[in-house]
């Protein structure tokens, strides 16, 4: 998995990370599941041609969703949080 489009997927533009990009010079994606933090680094640098400090993911499982007899699961996400240098920031258009 070496192409960045398939590792960084999106950006997660919520109020948390909006304030983590305004505030500690962070800012949050989602990615693939299978990515590592070396592999998500090395994605941002080249997408963004920005410096990483620090990366940090964590696993969100879908919830289980139903209306009357039907239920089914929301897929499960994979969040990173990326710290930038200081002086560097990434603009989302």
């Amino acid at each position: 998995m070496n192409d960045p489009y398939r590792i960084v997927k999106k950006p997660l533009v919520t109020e948390k990370g909006t304030t983590l990009s305004e505030t500690a010079n962070s800012y949050v994606f989602e990615v693939a599941p299978t990515a590592n933090k070396v592999q998500i680094r090395k994605a941002v640098e080249q997408l963004f041609n920005v410096n990483v400090v620090k990366v940090s993911t964590m696993l969100r499982k879908g919830k289980v969703k139903g209306l009357g007899w039907r239920s089914w699961k929301r897929p499960d996400l994979k969040r990173a949080i990326v710290k930038l240098q200081d002086g560097q920031a990434i603009e989302f258009i």
